[in-house]
């Protein structure tokens, strides 16, 4: 799904305009990125929780020349899910599992 098909869903789902919609979505994520730059920690309850990891200053490598590099330590998102969120995901792999669609059978 991308973010214009997200856009789309809200639209339909909540009967706005598509504008109106994007300004919805555009404003959860431009909230969910100023949290995190801020340092905090977004706590979605049945969904996931985003927060920032440091990551360690290390040397790497040029890929073309091959001389060595010095990459600085930064903060990178990440997010992890909730058990229910991974629950409702397994659900339904395990469903497909057990009742493949007609013509997948093997």
């Amino acid at each position: 799904m991308t973010k214009a098909d997200l856009i789309e869903e809200v639209s339909r789902v909540v009967e706005m305009t598509r504008k109106d919609s994007e300004v919805i979505v555009e404003a959860i994520f431009d909230a969910i990125v100023r949290s995190l730059r801020g340092g905090d920690k977004i706590e979605i309850r049945g969904f996931g929780s985003f927060r920032t990891r440091q990551r360690q200053s290390r040397v790497g490598r040029n890929p073309k020349t091959g001389t060595r590099v010095e990459v600085p330590s930064k903060q990178i998102p990440y997010f992890k899910p909730s058990k229910e969120l991974k629950d409702l995901v397994n659900q339904v792999k395990a469903a497909l599992e057990a009742n493949p669609p007609a013509g997948l059978a093997q």
